[in-house]
């Protein structure tokens, strides 16, 4: 595929998905060639093809628009029957969670105690909720030492503190060829350049991050070997090791997420293995809940000052009263109740995806939450986000998860996490039929 085609795919997804609506206006041709990183002729292409797919529409002396979305005209392309299926977002949710989580809340709530929640608090948090935050962080035999645990106000903040601390502007930060999507535009805020490194059945290839680093040195390596979002790869032991060598002998650190490992808590993290090399990052999203969430990084005391600075200067302390909240869940139980929940939860909902998509090239673990699913021909990822949306329902194409020029997997990522789970079935159901169904309008390179 053609570069003009793969960015005009990602446009495509980004309109097919919604968050390019009907009426809104693209950039001019040059801010977004430089918003991309593409020659200015490249992007003369990219909206002459969105044109000629009928995605937008060209305004002399306006600009150029995106179109309100056509009737379809082929079987496959219906319309949405009701509410959209959020297949995007990812957010687990138990059901004993509200009155599991109610508990906690309750006791800050009385006077005296809340009086001290509502304190402001500094990154090292008090030495009560370190020790809380370690017990919390516990996966398989490994405890972090309760020093050198800081907090942020949610896991993106604590991402963007920690590379912030440790790449330069300008500077290099290896990352999987497809990754968490939200990293890019921290790493474009922040002027960090993102180098994609290769991938194989066990994770992110050592070889691939020592070749990177004498092309240019590279500051640190982001990753994510427990549960790759959105592959769902876990990084075999040895693996790990590997890495860890090639990390040592680079003087390398690694930064680790591991928002979604509490899945598989029996495995002990990166860290364990690297300890003086990794800074692991991980949240309360999805192990407790999105809406009073915090953010963890356990980091080495070469770089724990440096992050400390990062959270500071940036203002992304945690809240004093989030800080007291989950330190009450992980003491009273509610934090392991609901960690046992969610397990077995996607252990359901992978069944689900066994019986609905067991026919097609679809990746993901037994413990995991989304789904990777290879799209059979003649369906293209842009074409399927699209038909998929006239459904009602909302998946999200790989080219958000690709790191730099090359081209995207013709793949689509599948949440399974956020909807109930009735529901869930049935839109696995309706996504199986569609793939099955290739509209007429359909084209193919």
């Amino acid at each position: 595929m053609k570069d003009y085609q793969r960015v005009a795919d990602a446009v495509a997804a980004e309109i097919a998905a919604g968050r390019i609506g009907p009426g809104d206006r693209l950039p001019p041709q040059r801010e977004f060639a430089r918003r991309h990183g593409i020659a200015a002729s490249t992007a003369t292409r990219v909206y002459g093809e969105l044109a000629r797919r009928g995605l937008t529409v060209g305004e002399v002396g306006r600009g150029t628009f995106v179109r309100a979305a056509p009737r379809p005209s082929a079987p496959a392309l219906t319309e949405p029957t009701g509410t959209r299926v959020d297949l995007e977002l990812n957010y687990p949710v138990a059901p004993e969670q509200a009155g599991l989580l109610a508990g906690g809340l309750g006791a800050l709530l009385r006077p005296q105690t809340l009086e001290s929640a509502m304190r402001p608090s500094g990154a090292d948090g008090t030495p009560a909720v370190r020790e809380a935050a370690a017990d919390l962080l516990v996966r398989g035999g490994w405890r972090p030492d309760p020093s050198r645990v800081l907090f942020a106000g949610n896991g993106r903040q604590t991402i963007s503190a920690v590379i912030s601390a440790l790449v330069p502007p300008g500077g290099r930060l290896g990352a999987e060829e497809l990754t968490y999507p939200v990293l890019k535009s921290i790493a474009a805020r922040l002027g960090v350049t993102l180098v994609p490194l290769a991938m194989d059945s066990e994770g992110v290839v050592p070889e691939a991050v020592e070749e990177a680093h004498r092309d240019g040195p590279l500051h640190a390596v982001y990753v994510q070997p427990t549960l790759h979002n959105p592959l769902s790869i876990t990084m075999t032991a040895s693996r790990a090791g590997r890495l860890a060598d090639v990390l040592d002998r680079s003087g390398i650190f690694a930064i680790e997420d591991t928002i979604w490992a509490f899945l598989r808590d029996d495995l002990p993290p990166f860290a364990a293995l690297a300890p003086e090399r990794t800074v692991l990052v991980d949240s309360l999203s999805k192990r407790v809940s999105p809406g009073l969430t915090l953010g963890f990084a356990v980091a080495p005391a070469a770089v724990l000052g440096s992050i400390a600075a990062a959270l500071r200067s940036g203002g992304l302390n945690p809240l004093r009263f989030a800080l007291e909240a989950a330190a009450r869940w992980q003491t009273d139980g509610a934090v392991r109740t609901l960690v046992r929940a969610k397990q077995r939860e996607a252990a359901v909902r992978q069944d689900m995806v066994r019986r609905q998509l067991g026919d097609f090239a679809v990746r993901s673990g037994h413990r995991s939450y989304y789904c990777w699913w290879e799209l059979p021909r003649p369906w293209r990822a842009d074409t399927f986000v699209a038909a998929a949306a006239r459904r009602g329902i909302g998946v999200t194409p790989a080219a958000a998860f690709a790191v730099g020029q090359g081209r995207a997997p013709n793949a689509v990522r599948v949440g399974l996490a956020s909807p109930p789970a009735a529901v869930l079935s049935d839109a696995l159901a309706t996504l199986a039929e569609l793939a099955r169904t290739a509209p007429d309008d359909l084209v193919i390179d």
